[in-house]
């Protein structure tokens, strides 16, 4: 999967960055079937957690350092878990089948984050 985006920016090569953007796309799509009352709750929380996870992977790609960078890989990670636990709260309420596709992605960004910050505390320990 790759997203359909001109890629210039050193932050839109990185699989992870690119992954993340397919997550919120996932997101928004698995969110427009939730009841119309959940839109300021659990649609919003879900869409923010989300949207949240690539702009501070782009956000640390930016910084200068690996330390800044790893702060922001922290805070996608962070977003990752919240989205994560909305996604269960989704599935309990019987809003998302246990099974869709959304789980998937959600580990598959977790893992690239955890290889983009082991590679970066490498770094910066040598």
């Amino acid at each position: 999967m790759s997203v359909n985006l001109r890629i210039e920016k050193p932050h839109q090569r990185l699989d992870v960055w690119q992954q993340a953007m397919l997550l919120v796309k996932e997101t928004y799509l698995a969110t427009t079937s939730f009841p119309a009352e959940e839109m300021f709750g659990l649609t919003s929380q879900m869409r923010r957690a989300a949207v949240s996870i690539p702009a501070n992977i782009a956000e640390g790609a930016a910084r200068t350092g690996d330390k800044e960078y790893l702060h922001f890989l922290s805070i996608a990670r962070g977003s990752l878990s919240e989205l994560d636990t909305h996604v269960q709260i989704a599935v309990m309420l019987g809003y998302l089948n246990k099974d869709h596709k959304i789980h998937y992605m959600v580990d598959t960004v977790g893992k690239l984050l955890s290889g983009l910050s082991k590679k970066l505390r490498v770094a910066s320990s040598k």
